[in-house]
């Protein structure tokens, strides 16, 4: 019986606008101005910077290991303040949330820093819908590759792997690696690329198939 549903955060419920943003023009802007360099060759450099690091190591997704790491003087909440205005969800979103909310107790599992997250449900009004909110590198200090951080997931859900649904965009953290613990995942394909059967291209696919399942 299915309990719980997991939802990712950036390009599952929420569109990317926000933190590339945050990323890729505000934090080159606040180097390229601190450091007095160009704005291309702050791009460029930081790009780099990123590469160096990867997605696999915690240090990636932290805003303010990158603000100390170049010892830059600007307050990195006021950057993720200054964007705001482009957080936006995809369409179909919210009416999804406020339906599966009221069969299934729903939480957040996402890679990105709690800061962000935080400061996206609010903009978005979405928080009163998740029970439960967990940052894998903020709360874990993992990155969501390892199905030990799903496994501390249920521990803390006080569920069985396979009363649990996961939903994300990512096809190793959201889809390949929860289903090695026996969790059903569903992999959001919003371009289309692929087809199967745990394969969805919006959340109105997912909620069909959910109710699909729960009906058999």
């Amino acid at each position: 019986m299915i309990k719980l549903i997991s939802f990712d955060m950036d390009k599952t419920l929420m569109k990317s606008t926000y933190a590339d943003l945050v990323w890729l023009e505000g934090l080159p802007k606040i180097y390229a101005l601190e450091k007095k360099i160009d704005l291309e060759k702050a791009k460029q450099f930081l790009l780099e910077k990123y590469d160096e690091i990867g997605e696999d190591r915690v240090e990636w997704y932290d805003i303010e290991y990158w603000f100390s790491r170049f010892n830059l003087k600007y307050n990195w909440r006021e950057l993720l303040e200054k964007y705001r205005y482009a957080i936006e969800t995809y369409s179909e979103v919210t009416n999804v949330l406020r339906r599966l909310y009221k069969k299934f107790d729903l939480i957040i599992t996402s890679n990105a820093r709690r800061e962000f997250i935080e400061v996206e449900l609010e903009e978005t009004k979405l928080r009163k819908y998740f029970t439960h909110v967990f940052s894998s590198t903020s709360d874990f200090h993992k990155v969501k590759k390892v199905t030990e951080f799903y496994s501390m997931i249920c521990d803390k859900m006080n569920i069985h792997p396979d009363e649990m649904i996961h939903i994300g965009d990512h096809e190793e953290f959201d889809y390949n690696i929860p289903r090695k613990l026996g969790i059903t995942s569903f992999h959001l394909d919003r371009k289309k690329t692929n087809e199967g059967d745990f394969i969805v291209y919006d959340l109105k696919e997912f909620e069909k198939r959910i109710n699909e399942l729960t009906i058999s």
